[in-house]
């Protein structure tokens, strides 16, 4: 089986394959994962079978381990931020090759027929599929999906780098470059955790000012060396005052897993500024509608991206030296991972190691 660094092309070929792989499966609601050795089955027409090598951690996670309700069917693996090798091929895959190395994030799979697929949306298709909501996601040591799921990774760029780019990695670059900026344009971002600490590397090294927001004077340094030219302790006063007295920003992009700043910081906007929600909550905001229409400012979302989206993702990260920030942990340790992020105690982002055991 590939180690995590294993180049293209290395991977065994399926007649070689284990008959069982070990992957972490939530059997009940609210219960803990445990890991269990799955059969491997051959993939079905237009899906590919992968090797994982690495698979991400997400807030969502939370949700698809323990909410019954959140998933297709019990039981359920986790994982929607997957790295790993090509091992097997479906009938009627086309223009992918078993050793090829790839990744597969939120956008897991879409009919391809709708009205927003036949556009390139496919993240907005009735159908869409998310693994490990939708499928067998990629907490294993093999995850088979649909191939029209499947990104490339460039090649130079290490798995464990790789899998935060289909979730997180995506979801701020596209925020970021989605706002259509002009050049000088300044860049706010609340939050420095698991998507800001991306999303200030991102505006950084797309030539932008960049203003970062958090909580403590304490971070100032690490939001500096995440290539922030500005800091913003939200402890200090109002930020969207703060960042009014700077000048104002032309996109501020809110990474925080809750929605109560989010409406102090319209003060820091400029005219035709836009406000982009990344990390949220089951809350609401109130926005002052004399201030949008008199200052022409914008509210709005992103939730992900496709697969090239992803692949463009990777490969201005791989150019620009933007990396994910991760702790490793071995596949069997996922009930560790959840019960941290549940209980804010992660820094970054962390990524579960899927060759421990082979």
């Amino acid at each position: 089986m590939p180690a995590a660094d294993s180049p293209a092309g290395s991977s065994q070929p399926a007649s070689q394959a284990s008959a069982t792989a070990v992957a972490m499966v939530s059997t009940d609601s609210g219960k803990r994962l445990v890991p269990r050795n799955i059969p491997i089955e051959g993939p079905r027409p237009g899906w590919v079978r992968v090797e994982v090598a690495a698979s991400g951690v997400c807030h969502a996670d939370l949700e698809y381990a323990a909410n019954p309700e959140a998933s297709e069917d019990y039981p359920v693996i986790p994982g929607h931020e997957i790295a790993g090798v090509i091992a097997e091929l479906g009938d009627e895959v086309q223009g992918w090759s078993i050793g090829d190395r790839v990744a597969v994030g939120w956008f897991g799979g879409s009919c391809g027929h709708c009205a927003f697929c036949r556009v390139g949306d496919v993240v907005h298709c009735a159908e869409l599929q998310v693994p490990g909501s939708s499928y067998p996601g990629g907490w294993a040591e093999s995850v088979t999906v649909p191939a029209r799921a499947l990104a490339r990774i460039p090649e130079g760029m290490d798995f464990f780098d790789a899998a935060p780019m289909g979730c997180a990695g995506v979801t701020t670059f596209n925020a970021i470059r989605k706002a259509n900026l002009a050049p000088g344009a300044t860049v706010a971002v609340l939050g420095i955790g698991g998507l800001g600490h991306l999303a200030l590397q991102f505006s950084n090294k797309m030539g932008f000012r960049t203003i970062a927001i958090a909580r403590g004077a304490a971070r100032d340094g690490l939001a500096r060396g995440l290539g922030a030219h500005d800091y913003i302790d939200t402890t200090a006063g109002p930020a969207g005052k703060a960042l009014a007295e700077m000048g104002g920003a032309d996109l501020i992009v809110c990474t925080a897993q809750t929605t109560e700043p989010v409406s102090g910081l319209l003060a820091g906007l400029r005219p035709h500024g836009r406000l982009t929600l990344l990390g949220v909550d089951d809350g609401s905001i109130t926005l002052p509608a004399a201030q949008l229409v008199m200052h022409e400012l914008s509210v709005g979302g992103v939730v992900t991206g496709n697969t090239r989206d992803i692949e463009e993702t990777m490969a201005f990260a791989l150019r620009t030296g933007v990396r994910p920030l991760i702790e490793r942990m071995p596949l069997e340790s996922a009930n560790e991972a959840l019960e941290r992020i549940g209980a804010g105690n992660v820094a970054f982002r962390i990524v579960l190691d899927a060759t421990t055991q082979r």
